[in-house]
């Protein structure tokens, strides 16, 4: 399954990923926008209290649930300063639970032992003016931390090239 999540207020993006893709293609669209997302607070109750579960109580538990079961992951944001705005960026920050607070080695780097077997790939399609080379390294390192692998970063316009790399 491909979920998508689009924390932009373009509803257009998601309309063209699945024209694109045909309506066969397993996307499970989350428009995000108008949901309550909050920010990671960095209490590590989901690795130590309440393992896999996030103590923020807000709209981001439904998404958290697709996470752990879809193939791919593919974040929709605005950018700022460079970045992805913080709607896309929490996304990304309250993925947390679905790893360990355990560590180990991969290769000569410390990763985090993920909590289930499901791997997600995750990709990100943005708005507005990246920097891409920057974009493109932090979502590799994001997607190696996770035990995944990156699936690349698209404008909006890019939609098409996107669609190219789900499953």
């Amino acid at each position: 399954m491909v979920l998508i999540v689009n924390t932009t207020s373009d509803t257009s993006i998601t309309g063209r990923i699945k024209e694109a893709a045909g309506k066969d293609a397993g996307l499970d669209v989350v428009e995000a926008a108008g949901l309550k997302i909050s920010h990671c607070i960095g209490c590590n109750f989901c690795w130590l209290k309440t393992p896999g579960e996030c103590s923020i109580k807000d709209d981001y538990e439904i998404i958290l649930r697709k996470i752990v079961h879809a193939d791919q992951l593919w974040v929709i944001s605005d950018t700022a300063l460079g970045f992805l705005d913080h709607k896309g960026k929490n996304i990304y920050d309250r993925i947390l639970p679905i790893a360990t607070m355990y560590l180990k080695f991969s290769g000569d780097q410390m990763r985090h032992v993920r909590r289930y077997d499901q791997i997600t790939d995750i990709g990100i399609i943005y708005r507005g003016e990246p920097d891409r080379e920057y974009l493109e390294r932090w979502n590799s390192r994001a997607a190696l931390n996770f035990g995944s692998r990156s699936l690349g970063v698209f404008s909006a316009d890019e939609v098409k090239e996107a669609v190219s790399c789900m499953c």
